[in-house]
């Protein structure tokens, strides 16, 4: 196993991330505070008549990036418009739809005469973001959620929260998390420890599976701060800091996602979500190639 890993870390990951959550909730500046990057540089926010008749669409974005010299090749899948018709019923097909597409495309490949040289384009983690401006979860996080809690590992986010005092963060984390049991939705479940973890790791672990739903805030601004230099937003009461911890879960979702669990998020899914795709798929047609 040890060589497995070392092989795979010599050759470095390929990681697909999807990003939903309707508009206005940061994804785009978390998403650049995540990794370092202006992915959306060219991107227009669309004006109310525009988001009255707008459709869910698929962007995608790949960037290389190196992490603590391991080489990273990154795709952030997008879904602009999830959110922002009238009538939001059915706003999770398009993410459906591009992840049964992916795992289709796997599966041919997989049986196919060129398999030790396929593209791992599924999606391997979906961060979700929820509104904290609510009670909780609505309707369309609910069917989201449940609509693909089979198909992709699914990661709560509770955007925007420098705008929630710590107590209501407090409280909307449970709200979330009793409602999140309530609907029976699945999300990732962080693995246990190993025994021979290091005790650095364990508590980085203890602390990513007490902070789900992750509370968030990003930042494309640099201010100077004690002497450092930090991504922050600045208010006329004060500075929040993206990566300090007693402001917001930033830092562990970047730890999770870039350094200690991504490979948790991919081996769940080939071993996992996968898996049970292509069983499904010879279930329906034995003979299906």
């Amino acid at each position: 196993m040890l060589k497995l890993q070392q092989k795979a870390v010599k050759k470095g990951f390929v990681f697909n991330l999807m990003v939903v959550g309707e508009s206005g909730l940061g994804k785009s500046t978390l998403v650049n505070s995540l990794f370092l990057t202006n992915l959306y540089m060219d991107r227009c926010m669309p004006d109310v008549s525009e988001k009255i008749a707008r459709t869910v669409s698929i962007t995608k974005s790949t960037l290389d990036i190196v992490e603590e010299g391991v080489n990273l090749r990154l795709t952030v899948i997008d879904t602009p418009g999830f959110g922002d018709s009238l009538n939001n019923h059915e706003s999770w097909k398009a993410a459906v739809h591009y992840v049964d597409q992916e795992m289709e495309k796997y599966r041919r490949n997989e049986i196919g005469l060129n398999r030790k040289n396929i593209t791992d384009n599924r999606v391997h983690c979906c961060l979700y973001f929820i509104s904290p401006h609510g009670h909780g979860l609505k309707p369309i996080d609910v069917n989201f959620m449940k609509a693909l809690d089979q198909k992709v590992n699914i990661v709560p986010v509770l955007a925007k929260a420098d705008s929630l005092t710590p107590k209501e963060t407090c409280n909307m984390k449970a709200k979330i998390l009793t409602e999140i049991d309530k609907f029976k939705i699945r999300i990732f479940q962080v693995p246990e420890c190993d025994p021979d973890n290091g005790d650095l790791f364990k508590q980085q672990t203890l602390e990513l599976k007490r902070s789900i739903p992750l509370a968030v805030i990003g930042s494309n601004t640099v201010v100077e701060r004690n002497g450092r230099r930090v991504r922050a937003r600045v208010y006329p009461w004060g500075i929040v800091e993206a990566e300090n911890p007693s402001h917001s879960d930033f830092v562990h979702l970047r730890n999770m996602l870039v350094r200690t669990h991504m490979q948790d998020l991919i081996h769940t899914t080939h071993y996992v979500l996968y898996e049970n795709y292509r069983i499904n798929c010879l279930c329906r047609n034995p003979f299906s190639v």
